[in-house]
């Protein structure tokens, strides 16, 4: 009889209603990522690349309609998924320097997950079968009939439209005037001119992504000029001086249009609480402030800001048009990590050689 229980259990109707649930928060999953970050990250950005984010959540919505439709084809392709993606990531891990027994332990569910899926959903395929083979008629009931597809696409549908709901009408209330010149900014203590659009906000590199920290601050150094990580070496990390002394930003034009030769010491890269507190929404200042730790006074809290108003990517500040949703500002966190600043008012820190698309900064001067 015990030999008889695994057997029973795998024939019946379980395996394909766990493979449903599994396949199903896969799916939620990287629907809710990919929809949340397209409207909080990619907004903006040129159509159609803010749709890419959808990519992840569409392939899975795509990969659960053919599990639940054809079980076999479906479980096969989940399956080797998994096991292109796991050596995938191994690879690129290992080229990294992140591969160790530990790592690997830790990430294989995430993929292994599709395996396991993948083999329910051929157990699933085969019960199917059986069932029918024994006559067994479906149940007249359509929403019975159809409860997995209710559960597998319904659940993934329906937190898109909720995140749709949630983000779509702040977004279309988001204010851009249009004006990408430079912009005095005043307001809750602070009382600053933002460098207009070129070198000194936002200069996209031709690699697609915006500068470094890093490559900001070593702007100066001989050679002068934007470095790249290998040319300043890697583990380098430019101390919060050089932000000051050789940092792009010092190399700015008296309009904030070109790039000189020799230090000009007008413009200046801002600091956490000039960024934090030139925060608006829609032409109102947000109020936000950033609070000092209290274990160590000479670092800021990251996360959430202490704001009046929830700040958001709109003019002066912010250009609503383009990609980038964070600010560097001229504060260090520590030797490795400088801080930076979110539109909707949370503070972070990231490695000082991190630079991507979303990255960005803004120069300053006092008026």
């Amino acid at each position: 009889m015990l030999r008889n229980k695994p057997s029973a259990v795998l024939s019946s109707p379980l395996p394909g209603r766990i493979a449903t649930a599994l396949v199903t928060i896969t799916t939620a999953f990287w629907v809710f990522w990919g929809s949340a970050e397209m409207y909080y990250e990619g907004w903006g950005s040129p159509f159609p690349l803010p749709l890419a984010y959808l990519i992840p959540g569409t392939a899975c919505l795509l990969f659960t309609l053919l599990a639940l439709t054809w079980p076999r084809a479906g479980g096969w392709l989940l399956i080797v998924v998994g096991i292109g993606f796991t050596i995938w990531w191994w690879i690129l891990a290992a080229g990294r320097g992140w591969l160790n027994i530990k790592w690997a332990l830790i990430t294989f569910p995430f993929s292994g997950m599709l395996v396991l899926t993948g083999i329910l959903f051929l157990l699933d395929a085969s019960n199917r079968r059986r069932f029918r083979a024994q006559g067994e008629q479906p149940d007249p009931r359509w929403w019975v009939r159809h409860l997995r597809y209710l559960v597998g696409i319904g659940i993934p549908v329906a937190i898109f439209l909720g995140v749709s709901g949630y983000y779509l009408p702040t977004l279309i209330r988001r204010v851009d005037d249009g004006n990408r010149g430079a912009r005095l900014i005043e307001g809750n203590g602070v009382t600053l001119i933002w460098a207009p659009e070129g070198p000194g906000w936002n200069w996209k590199q031709p690699w697609g992504g915006y500068p470094s920290w890093n490559s900001l601050a070593l702007y100066g150094v001989e050679p002068v000029g934007l470095k790249k990580q290998s040319e300043i070496g890697e583990g380098v990390f430019a101390p919060e001086e050089a932000m000051r002394e050789t940092g792009l930003c010092v190399y700015l034009n008296e309009d904030g249009t070109q790039l000189m030769d020799t230090p000009q010491h007008i413009w200046r890269m801002p600091t956490v609480e000039e960024i934090a507190r030139s925060m608006t929404l829609h032409n109102q200042n947000a109020n936000c402030t950033p609070q000092k730790d209290s274990a160590n006074p000479e670092r800021y809290l990251t996360g959430w800001m202490d704001c009046a108003l929830k700040p958001d990517k709109e003019t002066p500040l912010w250009a609503p048009d383009r990609e980038p949703i964070y600010y560097w500002a001229a504060d260090e966190h520590d030797q490795q990590k400088a801080y930076y600043l979110s539109y909707n008012g949370s503070l972070h820190a990231q490695n000082k050689d991190w630079g991507n698309p979303r990255h960005g900064y803004r120069c300053v001067n006092e008026p």
